[in-house]
């Protein structure tokens, strides 16, 4: 007769629930060590760092990022249709799917290690896949969990450095000796400025306040007359684009020269101040034989009847004949309702005597 094994039922339970435990600390472990990190991950693309409203993601050892933060960067046009992401750029196309390993670039299909997914409304894509698909090169710095992204497979070239201001056309010219007390000094700048930040001074006087500005040049005639003796001329300012100049030159004014006493005029000028005219119009007048006429423009208009805003500058210069007449067309794009100034600096020969009259114009 076959003995009936006894069996214990409190040690069945204890198997029972001992293998449950097992198996919840198994999965525990499988859970824990699934690869989804989301502490910071910076990007940087071409040296600026990328900010996201949706942090990256690490997943799987790949790191993922909103759809259009970084591949617009890289100059890539995206779009997103039903769960299918398009990116051109660079000559490439590439095409992924949400929730798919399968990717396509020019073409040919990819396999991709993790898929893209979604968190929230934000699609995440992988990083470095679609950068080096688009030919961007990829580094990961694990310690600091810095990856960055630079164009064309290359480190980012600084940008190119903006030149400075310089002074050209200046009268008088530097270290020239000129036989006038009050001459007629004038410059252009070899890039556009702003206005607004110029300042000069002679002999360290600033003349600013008296000194016709424009984004092209400049002009100032002394008021008073000026010693028999070496001069400096300084302006300093911004140009259009923010970069700062300090330029000087000299010149040495008063001789014992017949000509010393030679004064300049200019008279008979059309349009007259307070004139309207046209946006293009005609500029003459009479000055001293042979005088070089420098014409300088400024149209301007009302914006909304309360701020002023600049239309533009026109520069010329045109030599009077042997009669001292002169004339100069000038073009303005000027809407109707506008001013233009109109600057004229008369500058004699062989004595550079000066003389400079403004007219304020209406369109």
């Amino acid at each position: 007769m076959m003995e009936r094994k006894n069996r214990d039922p409190m040690k069945n339970k204890h198997f029972s629930k001992t293998l449950l435990m097992l198996l919840l600390f198994a999965a525990f472990v499988a859970f824990s060590t699934q690869p989804a990190r989301t502490d910071s991950v910076q990007i940087v693309v071409n040296g600026s760092q990328v900010q996201f409203d949706q942090p990256p993601i690490e997943r799987g050892g790949r790191v993922f990022v909103p759809l259009r933060g970084v591949f617009e960067r890289l100059g890539a046009s995206v779009v997103y249709d039903n769960g299918t992401i398009n990116a051109t750029g660079n000559g490439r196309a590439i095409q992924l799917q949400i929730g798919s390993t399968r990717a396509v670039v020019n073409g040919v299909a990819q396999q991709l290690d993790v898929a893209p997914f979604l968190v929230g409304a934000r699609t995440l894509v992988p990083l470095r896949f679609i950068s080096e698909s688009l030919g961007a090169n990829v580094q990961y710095d694990n310690s600091s969990r810095v990856v960055s992204i630079n164009s064309n497979g290359q480190a980012p070239a600084p940008p190119p450095a903006q030149a400075s201001v310089t002074l050209t056309n200046l009268q008088p010219g530097n270290r020239a000796y000129i036989q006038v007390t009050r001459p007629a000094v004038s410059g252009s700048f070899s890039q556009a400025v702003d206005p607004n930040s110029v300042r000069l001074t002679l002999d360290g006087r600033d003349v600013s306040s008296t000194t016709y500005v424009s984004q092209n040049n400049f002009m100032f005639t002394p008021t008073y007359d000026l010693s028999q003796t070496r001069h400096t001329v300084e302006v300093r300012g911004t140009s259009a684009t923010g970069v700062a100049f300090d330029r000087t030159w000299s010149f040495t004014s008063g001789a014992t020269s017949s000509n010393n006493n030679a004064t300049n005029y200019l008279q008979n000028l059309l349009p007259g101040d307070g004139s309207t005219v046209g946006s293009s119009f005609t500029v003459s007048g009479q000055t001293l034989p042979n005088s070089m006429v420098h014409i300088a423009a400024t149209g301007s208009a009302l914006l909304g009847g309360m701020l002023r805003v600049g239309l533009g500058t026109y520069s010329s210069d045109v030599q009077a004949d042997g009669n001292g007449r002169f004339s100069q067309a000038v073009s303005m794009q000027v809407p109707s309702g506008g001013t233009v100034g109109v600057r004229l600096t008369s500058v004699a020969p062989n004595t550079n005597a000066g003389a400079t009259v403004t007219l304020n114009l209406h369109v």
